[in-house]
């Protein structure tokens, strides 16, 4: 009987890394929803207020149904914002506002990474769904070009994981800066913002390390298997 030993040393630290990440997202959320902003600025607002200060125009904000469903969308250039964001003043709303606002205004600057992070959307997803059962089968199956081309795709979703950390740490200094600069929230309420997006951000970590960990481990067992 075989025993996958790569995916248990690993794949299973950071699936469980991932899952306290997700926890600490979602409490730390909770918590600053509750605490209201000493200047009674929705999500809306913060991020009305910060398109404005880089001249941004041509980028609709709107609600969108859930809960952290927050994001930016550069092909529409919408900024979606969810139920408990949007026209809540809390500092949790502000924080992920000014964060999701980051993405536009990276756009509007063309920043790099977000341009190559797009761009890998398609790719990404194909590699994500199909590339792990490719390998895998063409494994199975001792079919190496099968196996190879997996692992392509594969690597190209990993790729866009490890691009979305820059783009996601650059997208919350961004927004510190500007609320800061704006005097938009106290210092202590700044403090709060940053318990907020380090959470999130602990969770694209634990994603790309899942990411990575998966396709060393891929390679590692058709190293074994060839040998």
């Amino acid at each position: 009987m075989y025993f996958d030993y790569y995916y248990l040393i690993l794949v299973v630290p950071t699936i469980i890394l991932s899952m306290i990440a997700q926890i600490m997202v979602k409490s730390t959320f909770s918590k600053y929803s509750k605490i209201q902003c000493s200047r009674n600025i929705t999500g809306h607002d913060a991020a009305f207020l910060l398109m404005k200060s880089n001249s941004i125009t041509d980028v609709n904000i709107e609600p969108v149904s859930g809960s952290l469903t927050d994001h930016y969308d550069p092909r529409a250039k919408k900024l979606r914002l969810s139920e408990p964001v949007y026209g809540r003043p809390s500092i949790a709303a502000v924080g992920v506002a000014a964060h999701e606002t980051g993405h536009a205004i990276q756009h509007a600057k063309g920043y790099g990474p977000l341009a190559l992070r797009s761009t890998l959307v398609p790719v990404a997803n194909i590699g994500s769904r199909f590339g792990p059962i490719m390998a895998i089968i063409g494994l199975a199956m001792s079919m190496s070009i099968l196996f190879n081309i997996g692992i392509i795709f594969f690597a190209a979703a990993v790729l866009f994981y490890v691009i979305t950390l820059p783009v996601e740490f650059n997208a919350s200094r961004r927004a510190l800066a500007i609320l800061r600069s704006g005097n938009v929230l106290t210092e202590e309420e700044l403090n709060g913002v940053k318990k907020v997006l380090t959470a999130a951000a602990l969770t694209y970590v634990a994603s790309a390390l899942t990411a990575i960990m998966s396709l060393i481990r891929l390679v590692l067992i058709s190293r074994n298997r060839r040998r």
